[in-house]
């Protein structure tokens, strides 16, 4: 599919994504939130892909939102380019209402609900979104010249794309606060350290990185299973207690148990090859009990 501000390529079963606004540094516009959706739906559905990369094109990851409104940027009645948001009963905007959302929050959360390793190559500045929209990605690999900021305090908003349930999930709470608090621009060895990103390499050993790791997650593994740890892990970091992981383990052992991927996955460790796994994500997800998506409201 063509895109207006995203490129997509699938290649060795990995579909990588690249923001591709370079003269704008890749800045986030309403057109590219529902491209990097789309994206997301596609590459999901898709058997043929088994990892998914995000990076930016140019010198940027995302350098936050496009500005180019001015005072107005974040201001939801004076932007034509986004649905209006209606009148409750009382006169007052319905904050309630499905176009109140943010738009940062509608990709994370495509993310979040992912069935596929999702790997960020951090090529260059990712700030305000372009660094909230890292954290629902499994791991970030950065180049030495990457730069983030979450800069909310200093443009009078605050941190957006439900990035307060995760960014102190994956730095902790002090570090998270640190950041948001003075939203300061950090270098790629001060993320490194807090554990933000994994992995810092030269620019030109980027994309190389993410794709070895991209590999290391789908040659030898059986989809099914990567979609449903995926999806275990990121659940479970909600859960009040550890029976609410039990419960999940035990009927997602059970389901898989039963199946062809296991009795592959068995034979060929006991006969020394490499397996070859039947089972699909379309064909062979079993209806597991996440719980309800809590709705927007």
């Amino acid at each position: 599919m063509h895109y207006e501000t995203i490129l997509t390529e699938v290649a060795d079963k990995i579909c990588t994504i690249t923001i591709n606004r370079p003269d704008k540094l890749n800045a986030l516009n309403t057109l590219m939130i529902g491209e990097l959706i789309d994206a997301f739906d596609k590459a999901d559905a898709d058997d043929a892909v088994r990892a998914i990369i995000v990076t930016g094109a140019g010198r940027a990851f995302c350098a936050g939102a496009d500005l180019s409104m001015g005072g107005g940027t974040f201001d939801r009645e004076a932007r034509k380019d986004r649905p209006p948001v209606p009148n409750g009963p009382d006169g007052k905007p319905d904050l309630s209402h499905d176009a109140a959302r943010d738009g940062g929050g509608r990709i994370t959360l495509r993310i979040f609900d992912c069935h596929k390793p999702v790997i960020a190559a951090v090529n260059g500045p990712a700030v305000g979104i372009g660094g909230t929209m890292l954290l629902p990605m499994d791991v970030r690999i950065a180049s030495s010249e990457a730069r983030f900021g979450f800069v909310f305090s200093q443009r009078g908003i605050v941190p957006e794309a439900a990035s307060s349930y995760f960014l102190p999930r994956i730095v902790g709470i002090s570090r998270a606060l640190d950041w948001c608090y003075s939203g300061r621009v950090f270098g790629a060895e001060e993320a490194l350290a807090a554990g933000l990103v994994s992995r810092v390499v030269p620019p030109d050993d980027l994309i190389p990185a993410a794709r070895a790791l991209a590999c290391e997650f789908t040659i030898r593994t059986a989809p099914v299973s990567v979609a449903l740890i995926r999806r275990m892990m990121w659940r479970m970091l909600g859960a009040a207690h550890p029976m609410e992981a039990h419960r999940l383990d035990s009927r997602a052992m059970f389901e898989r148990g039963r199946s062809a991927d296991v009795k592959e996955g068995i034979m060929s460790f006991l006969e020394k090859r490499p397996p070859h796994f039947s089972d699909t994500i379309s064909g062979q997800m079993p209806a597991l009990p996440w719980g309800e998506e809590p709705k927007y409201r």
